[in-house]
């Protein structure tokens, strides 16, 4: 018959047996401590280094994304895509606050989420309730409403990108602060996981 580890157990007071197969169990259990906490420790360290370099989970504090993403959303920030490409119209894009608005008192930790409106080299307007770049007006089916502002054409230098809420009026965006340096970005929401009802990719 087949022995199992109990039948390999004895008194302590049989002293027949050795002390290291005594303390058999013992060290068996340490051994299983100490391998399920290197599992720990290695699963930690593979979420933290997705965290840092493939993506990370988001959450929406304000309303200046409206009605594309509501206060309370969870997303899915993905963080390979800028390493191949530049930002592309329309992405929506996590960053770090520029230098203009840490002056301000953002600390340079406080991610914002905007929408992608031109890129390096194009000229931004905003007239009319109407944006244009390079004198183009842009289809928006997207937004909230019409900007109730005006904005002088301006260049976007090289390195940057001009971003705003989809929640035209209500958005403290590159229309108030200017440029959003490429470098600040953390990347691109690309999913909304909460609420359940509005799960799906984003656009």
């Amino acid at each position: 018959m087949k022995s199992t580890e109990q039948d390999l157990i004895t008194p302590i007071s049989d002293s027949s047996k050795s002390s290291s197969e005594l303390k058999q169990p013992n060290t068996s259990l340490w051994q299983q401590i100490r391998e399920n906490f290197q599992i720990v420790i290695i699963g930690l360290i593979l979420a933290m280094l997705i965290r840092i370099f493939i993506a990370e989970p988001r959450y929406i504090p304000s309303d200046s994304m409206l009605p594309t993403l509501r206060q309370g959303d969870r997303l899915a920030i993905e963080k390979v895509s800028y390493k191949f490409h530049p930002p592309q119209h329309q992405d929506i894009v996590v960053f770090n606050p520029p230098p203009q608005l840490q002056i301000q008192g953002y600390h340079r930790d406080q991610a914002f989420i905007k929408r992608v409106i031109a890129t390096s080299g194009e000229i931004v307007s905003v007239f009319n309730g109407k944006i244009y770049v390079n004198d183009i007006p842009i289809k928006e089916d997207y937004i909230l409403e019409s900007p109730h502002y005006n904005l002088y054409p301006v260049k976007v230098p090289e390195g940057s990108i001009f971003v705003m809420g989809d929640n035209r009026n209500n958005s403290n965006d590159s229309h108030i602060w200017g440029f959003l340096p490429t470098e600040n970005i953390i990347g691109r929401a690309v999913f909304r996981f909460w609420p359940l009802d509005r799960i799906g990719n984003l656009k």
